[in-house]
């Protein structure tokens, strides 16, 4: 059995050294899309809202950073833990959850625990749940709560999980936006440290069912919670409190994302879906706590 999730579960914590600084910002920054063309910006590159995530000198750090801090992807740390062994085709996000504890420092060093909490069993797929809490010397940053969903890996006798799916609002949204997700989104993206070839080898990719490449989920995790902050938050990282969602769908660099929101007290709840494809969904149970 590739997946022993006793084994898993029960295996002691696992520590890594984490270190980054402005210029890994950047460029996970550019990877969700600052600085590029929205219909409110003409001139994105030089625009003041935009250099704050690009410019050094202004540089606020994103919440969703947490997802690639290091070069180390949530993803792969939940493969490489004692008792799971799969195929990396056959793995897809299935959810993502960030919590901030304090602001990110745009230069950083920071130990890494991560355990296996749990390993659900959904009979044609195993689910996988990592959980990932980063603390420097000052304490803790963030908490990374993240699903990994593995195809062909259920069945082996185990707690199904909870299955709880949240409710859009009746009414209209409060905003909508949309986001283009250029050609070279992926290639970009990537060098953030997912190195996985199903979002830049056509070949990969269609091992794994697509005719080509796929966008990193966590690339529309980014480019959203940045639309949430800059629409919703006013720009302000810092009122960022958490950020969850459930990967619901596949994009294609080239297409582009609607994203609509649904303000409430403290939360912000969105949907984001593939404008291109009649809306197909690709972000669901997806909200924004804030101050």
């Amino acid at each position: 059995m590739p997946i022993d999730a006793a084994k898993a579960t029960s295996a002691e914590p696992r520590t890594t050294e984490l270190a980054w600084d402005h210029k890994d910002i950047q460029l996970y920054h550019l990877g969700i899309g600052a600085g590029a063309a929205t219909p409110d910006k003409p001139h994105p590159a030089t625009d003041p809202d935009e250099l704050r995530y690009t410019l050094e000198s202004a540089l606020q750090v994103l919440p969703s950073f947490a997802t690639v801090a290091g070069g180390g992807m949530a993803v792969a740390g939940g493969l490489s833990a004692p008792g799971i062994d799969v195929d990396l085709a056959a793995v897809l996000h299935g959810g993502q959850t960030v919590t901030v504890h304090r602001a990110i420092p745009v230069r950083g060093r920071a130990t890494q625990t991560s355990t296996v909490p749990a390993v659900y069993d959904k009979q044609k797929a195993a689910v996988i749940v990592l959980r990932s809490e980063v603390a420097d010397d000052e304490g803790p940053l963030w908490t990374c709560d993240t699903q990994i969903f593995v195809r062909g890996e259920g069945g082996f006798g185990g707690d199904r999980g909870p299955s709880v799916r949240l409710e859009l609002p009746d009414r209209a949204p409060d905003r909508t936006t949309e986001r283009l997700i250029r050609e070279d989104q992926a290639l970009l993206y990537r060098l953030s440290g997912d190195w996985n070839p199903l979002h830049a080898d056509p070949e990969f990719a269609k091992l794994a069912g697509f005719d080509r490449p796929i966008l990193h989920g966590l690339c529309s995790y980014g480019v959203t919670l940045k639309a949430v902050v800059d629409t919703v938050l006013g720009g302000d990282v810092g009122r960022v409190r958490s950020y969850t969602t459930r990967f619901a769908g596949v994009v294609f660099p080239g297409e582009t994302l609607r994203i609509r929101m649904w303000e409430g007290e403290g939360r912000t709840q969105v949907s984001v879906t593939a404008a291109d494809r009649d809306d197909a969904p690709v972000l669901a149970d997806t909200v924004v706590e804030h101050s």
